[in-house]
């Protein structure tokens, strides 16, 4: 038995008794039982309580297919392929298996969590379930590799007009991969190119956004969520979902025909770094943040010229 029933069933909050949930579902109050220890092995709590039955510690924000799906524009749900899964090795990785199986088109694969998730430089991205968004989006491109900078910089502005579509107010862009709310991070992208094909490039596109989260272990720079940078908002995570998708084709589709010098000036009004004070996090590099060029790289004046730095190169932060 599936564990997903039963946590449709309990994600409103309320008590549910072992016997209607077995009604429910069409089975034995024991393999009831046998289902809430999986979803507790999986992180979600569910509380018992004697006499009345199960209930989880709090409501569930579920991530569904039929949910996504039914937000997506008409342009989008024409050329997806989604999946939609509770837990997995990583939402990248699946991607891949999937050109691997011989899939085409446009690949969307959406998580509740993460067993392996990764952040930039490999970092462990913290991957709780019921609490974020964990997507990925495989397509191929009809550009060179040389061609593909700044498409980091333009998943981050599709990102941006999502949440903010949504409710979030005065995000910023940290070059390249992050969005912030005060400093913040709030979500990340990871962009894995994976060869030519028939001269395309397969690019993956993987997004981390925390939504529900309120605390987390071992992560070592500060973060929020949008639970906690914009609370007046109700944040649903298919909705949110089925918006960075709809948003992200669209950005794409202007990416693949004209490259990133049409996206610079957007996104340099989002530039968390500008006009301040960097430093490199390897080297002595340092000097004030300018923004971003026609080809995506960050512009720093060193006070003896401006200089270019390269996604992947370094990576930059304030200098405090």
């Amino acid at each position: 038995m599936n564990t997903r029933p039963l946590l449709k069933l309990l994600s409103d909050g309320a008590v549910h008794s072992g016997e209607s949930l077995a009604e429910s579902l069409g089975v034995s109050r024991t393999a009831i039982w046998k289902q809430v220890r999986k979803l507790l092995d999986k992180g979600i709590e569910v509380e018992t309580i004697r006499g009345r039955g199960y209930q989880l510690a709090a409501p569930m924000d579920l991530v569904t297919r039929e949910g996504i799906q039914q937000a997506l524009s008409d342009a989008a749900k024409r050329q997806m392929a989604l999946r939609v899964y509770d837990q997995i090795d990583s939402t990248n990785s699946d991607i891949t298996r999937r050109w691997q199986d011989e899939e085409r088109g446009l690949l969307v694969t959406v998580a509740d969590s993460q067993q392996q998730g990764r952040g930039r430089r490999g970092r462990v991205w913290q991957s709780p379930p019921g609490q974020n968004l964990y997507m990925s989006v495989g397509i191929s491109m009809n550009r060179g590799f040389t061609e593909l900078d700044g498409l980091s910089l333009v998943a981050g502005l599709a990102l941006l007009e999502a949440l903010t579509i949504n409710g979030l107010p005065a995000p910023a862009l940290k070059w390249p991969n992050d969005v912030l709310v005060e400093d913040r991070k709030l979500a990340g992208i990871l962009i894995e190119l994976q060869g030519e094909l028939e001269g395309a490039v397969r690019v993956i596109v993987g997004i981390g956004v925390n939504v529900h989260m309120q605390e987390a272990e071992s992560v070592d720079q500060p973060w929020t969520s949008l639970d906690l940078g914009a609370p007046e908002a109700t944040w649903r995570r298919d909705d949110l979902a089925a918006c960075i998708l709809n948003c992200l084709v669209e950005r794409l589709s202007v990416f693949e025909t004209s490259g990133f010098e049409v996206f610079a000036d957007e996104w340099n009004r989002y530039d968390a770094f500008r006009g301040r004070k960097l430093m490199a996090t390897s080297g002595d590099l340092s000097g004030i943040g300018q923004g971003v060029d026609g080809k995506g790289n960050y512009l720093i004046d060193t006070g003896d010229g401006v200089e270019r730095i390269y996604a992947g190169e370094i990576s930059l932060r304030v200098a405090r």
